[in-house]
């Protein structure tokens, strides 16, 4: 397996993420069967419920977002974050050896930013928590089962 991404946030479903990577590979490090790239990715969450009627935001509207948002100092803040996640995962990577660790940051909707990061970068493996902190997953449905059901590698998602 050349690629491997790692969905990432700030939650406790993150942390068993690297377990489940070192659990199955930490005794491969620095032989033959240790990933060439592992892909951490954090999604910035743009999406959520409308302020008219309560519906979700459309592709053109997270989009209009999206543009909003650049050079703003709300945006400086969730890249800060993102960073801090971000340098947290690697950190913890490298630590047990694992090399070839690259970050990406995306915005918008997690379950579709995890799928269109993984198919862009030719991942063979997603690894992600189940669930995150938020109330929010329980009308939105579960992020890792979208995932699960919507990806065309194979998916572990990490309790």
């Amino acid at each position: 397996m050349d690629k491997i991404l790692l969905a990432v946030d700030d939650t406790k479903g993150s942390e068993s993420v690297v377990e489940i990577l070192n659990s199955l590979l930490g005794d491969c490090v620095g032989g033959g069967c240790v990933p060439k790239n592992i892909i951490l990715l954090y999604v910035e969450r743009l999406e959520g419920r409308s302020v008219m009627g309560g519906l979700l935001l459309s592709t053109s509207e997270t989009e209009t977002l999206k543009e909003s948002l650049k050079g703003t100092e709300y945006q400086e803040k969730l890249d800060q974050h993102a960073e801090k996640v971000l340098h947290y995962f690697k950190d913890r990577l490298e630590k047990r050896g694992f090399s070839g660790v690259d970050s990406l940051v995306r915005q918008g909707h997690p379950a579709e930013e995890i799928l269109k990061a993984a198919e862009e970068n030719g991942v063979e493996m997603i690894i992600m928590g189940s669930r995150g902190k938020r109330l929010q997953n329980l009308w939105m449905g579960s992020i890792s089962r979208e995932v699960a059901n919507n990806a065309k590698m194979a998916v572990l998602i990490a309790r």
